[in-house]
């Protein structure tokens, strides 16, 4: 995660020399020259440590203090003012400020007090991380890993979390674990006592979907002996999870946005208004900015959907967070199927890492739940795994001091990707994120490639 900084300062000269000096030092740096930007700003953005300017035109830093750390309590503001006022200094640690300093200041001790406030605030995000992942310690359902692309994740998370009404739009690939997100919002927010409910929304046709959400009265449909809630009446105080949004029907779509917007609907076959307070998470594993050129979802739904977005990385990106989630799979199936697996052999780990993982977490555990029903332990070995992912381990390597080329590597993985999809070429050239005529070259060059090669050993 690139630490980040708010400099609320109105000194046009000094605010750029602090932008300056912080990039060079690798901070992503921001810039508002009031109280108003900065709050606005701080709200976008949530920074992990704010350069607060004391004296601006539209407040000072003791008043919009309390502000910042409402938005996140982990904030750590520093204080600066041109006057030395030890009064003011005290006032300003009480209200919550991290330090306080005093202009001219030294630039080298500048940065060592925002590299003091960015551990502090770091230290603070790993015990909430901490607390998120043992939040649902008892079985599944926690969140594993330690990669960067997981905890930049974790860290939205745990700050979406503290906003109860904000719409959050999940994207990634399927099986990346949008629903172990969207319940670790809710869990982790003051909703976590209220209900969670869940629903597919490629499992339903328009007119089911539509009663599934907004229920209906008696007497709506020739079936309807009964009035029926809804998920959206059901889940009042919590938090509703829409997966596969991309596949909810235009006419549902519309019911949607005009519920987001008003908070207000209506049952199916009802007159009468009513009002639900519930934040609604949706996931999708297309991509629905294609999904609206190609005419098939709403553009002004996806931005009321995506208040925020989180973009759930592939396991393929995740690098050592494959072999913590095996080790945390063979515990889980060891202990249901009363087994006696407990560790991962080093050929076994090569060929996990190796692994393109194209159905991500949800293949990972698949592949761990067969070992372990059909092997015996205590180490997962090579020969326990499926062919496809054994051959891994015997794929280009560093033999004899020869290291293979980049594009013999993007080739044995390409081939690898074709043989998981059963040499379905559309499937494979989305899988690798390119055009299938791409794929249809290089798949040219390396029959030529093979043909040359074996004419010369003729």
């Amino acid at each position: 995660m690139i630490p980040s900084v708010l400099v609320i300062d109105d000194e046009p000269s000094v605010a750029r020399s602090l932008e300056r000096v912080l990039r060079d030092a690798s901070y992503r740096v921001t810039v508002a020259p009031t109280v108003s930007t900065g709050l606005a700003r701080a709200q976008q953005d949530r920074p992990m440590v704010v350069l607060l300017d004391h004296h601006l035109p539209d407040g000072t830093g003791l008043e919009v203090l309390g502000s910042l750390l409402e938005l996140d309590p982990r904030m750590r503001v520093v204080v600066i003012t041109a006057f030395g006022d030890t009064s003011l200094a005290v006032q300003c640690i009480k209200a919550g400020a991290c330090d306080f300093l005093t202009k001219p200041y030294d630039m080298e001790k500048l940065l060592h007090t925002i590299e003091a406030a960015r551990r502090e605030y770091e230290a603070q995000l790993q015990l909430s991380l901490y607390r998120m992942r043992e939040h649902r310690s008892g079985g599944t359902n926690r969140i594993i890993g330690e990669s960067p692309a997981l905890l930049e994740v974790l860290g939205v998370v745990d700050k979406v979390a503290r906003s109860n009404a904000t719409s959050v739009l999940l994207s990634g690939e399927s099986g990346t674990g949008k629903e172990l997100v969207a319940r670790a919002i809710h869990d982790l927010s003051d909703r976590s006592q209220a209900p969670f409910t869940d629903l597919n929304c490629s499992s339903f046709s328009e007119v089911l979907l539509e009663n599934e959400l907004f229920g209906h009265e008696k007497g709506a449909y020739t079936d309807a002996a009964q009035t029926k809630l809804g998920l959206v009446e059901l889940t009042d105080g919590g938090t509703l999870f829409l997966d596969e949004v991309a596949d909810m029907p235009e006419l549902v779509q519309a019911k949607l946005l005009r519920f987001l917007d008003s908070r207000k609907f209506k049952r199916v076959g009802g007159v009468r208004e009513l009002d639900v307070d519930i934040r609604v998470v949706t996931a999708s594993n297309k991509n629905l900015q294609d999904e609206i050129r190609a005419g098939r979802f709403r553009e002004d739904l996806f931005y009321r959907l995506k208040v925020v977005s989180i973009h759930l990385p592939p396991l393929r990106e995740r690098g050592e967070d494959v072999i913590l989630l095996a080790q945390q799979f063979l515990e889980i199936m060891s202990q249901r199927l009363k087994k006696r697996f407990d560790r991962v052999s080093p050929e076994a780990r090569r060929a996990l890492l190796a692994h393109s993982w194209p159905g991500n977490v949800r293949e990972l555990r698949n592949v761990i739940e067969r070992a372990v029903l059909l092997e015996e332990g205590p180490a997962l070995e090579l020969r326990h795994l499926p062919p496809e992912i054994a051959r891994e381990e015997r794929g280009p390597k560093f033999r004899e001091g020869r290291i293979p080329s980049l594009q013999e590597v993007e080739d044995h993985h390409v081939l690898r990707v074709l043989e998981y999809t059963g040499d379905n070429k559309s499937q494979a050239a989305r899988l690798l994120g390119i055009s299938r005529q791409s794929l249809l070259d290089r798949l040219k060059r390396l029959e030529r490639d093979r043909v040359s090669t074996a004419g010369a050993l003729d």
